[in-house]
């Protein structure tokens, strides 16, 4: 290593730090450096130390790791060590301080009269505020607290993936789940139905919402908390990936004073926030908008947000029944599921209302079979549909450690390849000898990844005159996809080569969500 190792660029994140107790790497002078998929690289001043080898393989393999080890410096390691002022500190102190308490009074912890007695439960407290507090720093999307046979795994999502991040005695499990109970305001007897809630946190200067869902297992209450920070769930479209023509064709969409523009692509790829991203453009005085949502994750002033409750009868078809009689501009359905909502929501498209809302299809071209199959007449189509998106989530690359490259010839051949299929609306200008892409190596910063933050790549069907008159043929997807593309639609593919050569994305990344052998994505 050779740069300063108490120098801002060698900070270690949070949820690699508290993988090694600050004991043990005191004690033999060791410290964890990254993590990347299930191998922790550590850092040992001796690396022959048979003692701290064996210390190291055991930390790790507690927590489903192994270790990799490379020799770093006395100084390097002084500096470094030093960081251990944040998650592990904490924790430690929490932990220390339950241990105690479970020894006097194991069983006030865990009680529901704890709810109203704050002081016996402080070091649980503290656990969870810092499990909190460490989750919106390292931008968590969820945090899931899981009971195992003998321990207690606390995992965070990054970036789409699920990594350990502290391991905690099984016994505390109990109390831990307590006080998230607690938090959302959830019965703390009840243990054997599942339970759903949610709460506002204030960490540091943020305030942020945290969705708690509660599910009994065989080993005790999983608690999954989807964390709602505003600040990083409202993103303008061309943060999200929406440029170039594809925002042109967007935006004329938006334009329009009613008709249907629907998201598609799988759970998790991102659909809502799209949504979101097109209501911040939508939102003024002079538009009345109201969303049906299942549920209600972040709220946004200016948007009348209802929560469907099909338990009581309250479902999407229902709640845009009861939408249309509160004047609205802008009608957002969470999700069209069944023939109802959807031939309820082409009739408001079709009466004056701008429609948002989402389909499970795995491209664009879908949008319009799968309308089809729920029942809505394919004549009704051209004029209730103004846009379809389909999208999914690619990492991006480590703005600090990516580096231009050579690329290899069958990637060289895969770019060229899409890039000469793509409209030339579209087409960007390249040469065909003697271009780079990006790849990163990795680095302190982004825990040796070489990937920080998601952005969308996207295939954005605009309906047009010509694509009008082929759709009431009843046309195959393949008709309609030539069409598009004669219309200038570019693939999720091809946008994401797009977002190659500009060094936002590796790809590497891209080809682990896009099927790269059709031109359209699966």
């Amino acid at each position: 290593m050779a740069n300063a190792p108490n120098s801002e660029q060698n900070r270690i994140p949070p949820d690699v730090l508290i993988l090694i107790p600050e004991d043990s790497a005191r004690h033999y002078k060791m410290i964890p450096m990254a993590l990347s998929g299930n191998v922790l690289d550590v850092g040992l001043v001796d690396p022959n130390d048979v003692k701290a080898q064996e210390a190291l393989n055991f930390l790790a393999s507690r927590n489903g790791l192994v270790a990799r080890i490379s020799q770093i410096s006395e100084e390097e390691w002084a500096g470094l060590i030093k960081q251990y002022a944040g998650l592990g500190e904490e924790v430690g102190e929490a932990l220390e301080g339950l241990r105690k308490e479970l020894a006097q009074e194991k069983e006030k912890m865990i009680s529901p009269e704890a709810k109203g007695k704050p002081e016996q439960n402080a070091p649980i407290i503290r656990m969870v505020e810092t499990i909190l507090k460490h989750s919106v720093e390292s931008r968590a999307s969820d945090i899931h607290i899981e009971p195992m046979m003998k321990k207690l795994r606390v995992r965070f999502r990054l970036d789409g993936s699920l990594q350990t991040v502290v391991v905690l005695p099984i016994e505390i499990a109990p109390a831990v789940v307590s006080r998230v109970k607690i938090l959302a305001d959830l019965q703390i007897d009840e243990t054997r139905r599942p339970q759903d809630g949610r709460f506002t946190a204030k960490i540091g200067d943020k305030e942020i919402d945290l969705r708690v869902a509660v599910l009994p297992t065989a080993r005790g209450e999983k608690v999954v908390m989807r964390i709602l920070d505003p600040t990083t769930g409202l993103k303008s479209l061309q943060e999200l990936g929406i440029v170039g023509r594809n925002f042109e064709v967007v935006e004329r969409g938006i334009k329009k004073p009613f008709g249907m523009i629907l998201m598609t692509g799988p759970t998790g790829s991102g659909k809502s926030t799209t949504i979101f991203g097109i209501l911040q453009i939508l939102n003024t005085d002079m538009v009345n908008i109201i969303s049906l949502e299942d549920p209600v994750e972040y709220y946004v002033d200016g948007v009348n947000q209802s929560q469907i409750r099909p338990e009581l009868g309250y479902t999407f078809a229902s709640g845009l029944r009861q939408i249309l009689r509160q004047d609205p501009n802008v009608i957002v359905v969470g999700e069209i599921r069944d023939s109802e909502t959807a031939g309820l929501a082409v009739q408001s498209a079709l009466t004056g209302h701008l429609v948002l809302s989402t389909l499970h299809t795995n491209d664009a071209i879908g949008v319009i079979p799968r309308l089809s199959d729920m029942g809505v007449e394919p004549f009704l189509l051209p004029a209730a549909l103004n846009v379809a998106l389909a999208q999914r989530l690619v990492k991006k690359l480590c703005p600090d450690c990516k580096k231009e490259v050579e690329p290899a010839e069958a990637a060289k051949q895969l770019i060229l390849k899409n890039i000469e299929s793509m409209p030339e609306i579209s087409r960007p200008k390249i040469k065909k000898e003697g271009f780079k892409i990006f790849k990163a190596q990795g680095c302190p910063k982004c825990a040796n990844k070489g990937t920080r933050g998601r952005i969308a790549v996207f295939e954005i069907l605009e309906m047009t005159p010509q694509l009008e008159k082929i759709i009431v043929s009843k046309p195959t997807e393949a008709d309609i996809l030539g069409e598009a593309k004669r219309q200038g639609m570019i693939t999720m593919l091809q946008d994401g080569i797009m977002k190659v050569l500009e060094g936002t994305i590796g790809l590497e990344e891209l080809v682990q969500v896009v099927n790269i052998n059709n031109d359209s994505e699966e």
